[in-house]
């Protein structure tokens, strides 16, 4: 049995992809997208002509709407090939506005819906920002389930069980990349792999506390830099993989152990935690990684969405 087989025994394996032609030979669960690898995507010659097919279709309506209907476009597409869910985001330049990215959201479900998706097989990614949180929680209510992304801190997770959103997804490959940027020429690689890597300790940490209280949210790791982050949270309820790594997973027959156990993490003895605003955004604001991360992740898609929308007018 090769690694990917074999973690998908007790994980959901995501593919963290726009290019859904990659997908049929990892046989993924889900699939996850986003402006920045929607913008790469329809760049290469296999895709231009959905993008010129958008462009033409729907000629006249305003940038926004055009965008929104290409990534469902291409997410409709991803969800042919699949199983599952296919996750879409909202436009990160609303990531501070709640109501914005509400109306916005039940926009894109409307847009899905019209192609005949049903409402579970869609998961609304928003920014782990505090009006992005409350936003996911009023979708919630409305039946719309939502991917709380560009997650860095234990405080984003717990503001995110609390208003019960359907999903998390914690980045692990960014927190490492600041840990190891900060420490510079100290960075030992060998002593902060596996589980002492900074973003795999953090989603142990968010892991341990959603199972011991209970909380429903799922934890998907992303955005993963090596197979050993990965091989280190086998066991966590999804992981969202490029299709690069997919592919060493797949070729790998060394063993795969679980290495989280729910069980495991209901017997520790942990404290309570809860969030309000204020105490949110104090929290935020101690995490310098999380801080600086959350920050240029919103710049990163921001700017990756100005391109999209000069490219389709283009």
């Amino acid at each position: 049995m090769n690694q990917l087989d074999a973690l998908k025994r007790f994980t959901t394996v995501v593919a963290d992809t726009g290019d859904f032609r990659q997908l049929a030979q990892f046989q993924p669960q889900d699939a996850t997208t986003n402006p920045s690898l929607i913008l790469k995507t329809v760049q290469k010659p296999d895709y231009q002509q959905i993008l010129k097919d958008t462009v033409t279709r729907f000629h006249g309506q305003a940038p926004d709407e055009i965008m929104d209907r290409l990534l469902v476009r291409f997410g409709c597409e991803i969800l042919s090939l699949i199983p599952g869910r296919v996750s879409t985001e909202v436009d990160a330049r609303l990531s501070f506005d709640s109501s914005a990215s509400v109306t916005r959201a039940e926009r894109i479900i409307a847009l899905y819906q019209a192609e005949g998706v049903a409402v579970d097989r869609v998961l609304i990614k928003v920014a782990s920002t505090w009006e992005g949180i409350q936003a996911a929680g009023q979708l919630q209510r409305k039946g719309i389930h939502t991917n709380l992304t560009l997650l860095f801190s234990f405080c984003q997770a717990v503001a995110c069980g609390q208003a019960k959103v359907q999903l998390i997804s914690p980045f692990v490959g960014r927190i490492y990349d600041w840990y190891k940027k900060t420490a510079g020429d100290k960075w030992d690689e060998a002593a902060n792999a596996g589980a002492n890597d900074p973003g795999v300790k953090s989603v142990r940490q968010i892991y341990n506390h959603y199972k011991k209280f209970g909380i429903k949210t799922e934890i998907m790791g992303a955005s993963f830099r090596n197979v050993g982050q990965i091989q280190a949270l086998a066991g966590c309820d999804l992981l969202t993989i490029s299709p690069d790594l997919l592919a060493k997973l797949a070729v790998s027959e060394q063993a795969l152990p679980r290495v989280l156990e729910p069980e495991a993490a209901r017997a520790l003895d942990l404290p309570a935690v809860n969030f309000d605003e204020a105490s949110f955004r104090l929290a935020l604001n101690e995490d310098a990684m999380a801080t600086d991360k959350l920050a240029e992740g919103i710049r990163t898609f921001c700017a990756d969405a100005v391109k999209l929308e000069h490219l389709l007018a283009a």
